[in-house]
């Protein structure tokens, strides 16, 4: 099965950890740690057809399919209040989406991928973690998760 890891808002899923317990077969090891059904957390990224919880019903995701734009740079209305509500909330690994967007929109998609393919991998051993790990579960060094990277956003 396919995976997609990028998204319409500037998110990487790649280090999403339901979309890793995806790719590894884990989903009910997530799930009955985080006291779910193993459905609720299917997920092959944003733009498959396959959508956890959590972004099935993504108010940002619906009015880009709307708008027909494939990335929400693409919209007239970029930034609108939508999408910097959610960078702004309360969750950490949502604080990039807008940098995340003005380079996909100035570098490429591939080249984007490639960037967050290396950032989200660790310094020490090359192995992936995901937006909060806070040490690798490989060689157990301490990574740069989304809460140090949020303290270092710079707005564009």
């Amino acid at each position: 099965m396919d995976f997609r890891y990028d998204t319409l808002c500037g998110l990487y899923c790649g280090a999403c950890p339901i979309l890793v317990a995806n790719e590894n077969d884990a989903v009910a090891t997530i799930a009955q740690a985080w006291k779910m059904e193993p459905e609720q957390l299917r997920c092959h990224g944003c733009k498959s057809e396959i959508n956890a919880v959590y972004c099935a019903n993504c108010g940002i995701k619906s009015c880009a399919e709307g708008k027909g734009v494939e990335y929400c740079f693409q919209c007239a209305d970029y930034t609108c209040s939508r999408l910097l509500d959610f960078r702004n909330d309360a969750h950490s690994h949502h604080s990039i989406v807008l940098q995340n967007l003005n380079f996909v929109r100035g570098q490429g998609i591939e080249k984007w991928l490639e960037v967050q393919k290396t950032r989200w991998s660790c310094a020490n051993c090359g192995a992936a973690f995901t937006w909060y790990d806070e040490t690798c579960k490989v060689c157990g060094a301490k990574v740069y998760n989304c809460m140090n990277e949020e303290k270092d956003v710079i707005d564009d």
